[in-house]
């Protein structure tokens, strides 16, 4: 499977903005909404998206 290349720049941008919170709540919250949005885009998943997002917002300080 190819990945467009518009959207590289947009996963960037959703994992810096992950990081932006104050709280692990946030960054998870964050992340997940992140993950969400990249996991239908990418792989027609959001489940599974917002999953790997909220613990990569969760455990990446």
């Amino acid at each position: 499977m190819n990945i467009p290349k518009f959207l590289l720049p947009a996963l960037v941008l959703s994992v810096a903005v992950a990081a932006c919170g104050d709280t692990r709540t946030q960054r998870a919250a964050t992340g997940a909404l992140g993950g969400a949005v990249a996991g239908q885009v990418i792989a027609d998943d959001p489940i599974t998206g917002a999953v790997v997002g909220g613990v990569g917002g969760a455990v990446i300080p």
